[in-house]
């Protein structure tokens, strides 16, 4: 069986797994209506992306 042949040392195992942070996701706020939303995408709330309506809501 395979065995290490030396410790791995604290400095050495945190540069390994300093990539493994978890990040927040991105999100902004719609023009129209001011729901936080996803980068790039239509408004779920609204309907609108980029000041122009995509998918019509009817008002209720």
């Amino acid at each position: 069986m395979a065995v290490p042949f030396r410790k791995v040392s604290k400095t050495r195992k945190r540069m390994r797994r300093a990539h493994n942070a978890l990040t927040a996701k991105t999100v902004t706020s719609c023009p129209n209506c001011g729901e936080m939303i996803k980068p790039h995408r239509v408004c779920k709330h609204c309907g609108y992306y980029k000041k122009e309506e995509i998918i019509s809501k009817d008002a209720k």
